[in-house]
């Protein structure tokens, strides 16, 4: 079963302060995802459905971390926003746990992340991290990843050991 949704307003600004709270992180970073998610859609490359989508990923150290749709004749090429950013951020070495994913359409009410991604979001980040979802008026759903993914498949079932270092592709140990 589907958890509730509410749609919430980025414009009210006890809607945006309970967010913060209960999702642990400040009015500065929540404003800073939602213009940062808006403003990467203009970078989106989609010239075949015209639906943009931009995301917007703050890191462990803080930093935000932006990308767009990037798509491509042979559709399923093609690449959704949250994979970009999550894949720019694992290459600009923020390979700690992420904290916070926004993403931006122009529909109303907001989309989630596909399947793809939410399975790709679930390889780098926890469970209860939030992910934002704003729509065309700013409107926005905030929902847990593992309200999006529930019974989730991830690398711990896998018995693996994932080394953190950037420079050490070689650190991946599996156990049998």
């Amino acid at each position: 079963m589907a958890p509730p949704v509410n749609i919430l307003s980025s414009k009210n600004a006890d809607h945006v302060s309970a967010i913060c709270k209960e999702y642990n992180f400040s009015l500065e970073q929540f404003e800073t995802l939602r213009s940062k998610s808006v403003e990467a859609k203009s970078v989106a490359y989609c010239p075949y459905s015209n639906f943009r989508v931009g995301c917007a990923l703050l890191t462990a150290d803080d930093t935000i971390v932006t990308g767009a749709n990037v798509e491509n004749a042979s559709y399923p090429v093609g690449t959704c926003a949250e994979r970009v950013t999550i894949g720019k951020a694992v290459t600009e070495g923020h390979r700690g746990k992420f904290k916070v994913i926004a993403v931006a359409t122009d529909i109303s009410p907001p989309a989630s992340p596909c399947g793809m991604c939410r399975q790709f979001i679930r390889e780098f980040c926890d469970l209860q991290m939030p992910i934002l979802m704003f729509d065309q008026n700013l409107d926005f759903v905030v929902l847990r990843l593992e309200d999006l993914l529930p019974l989730s498949f991830g690398p711990e079932h896998l018995q693996i050991e994932r080394g953190d270092s950037s420079t050490d592709n070689a650190s991946t140990r599996v156990y049998v």
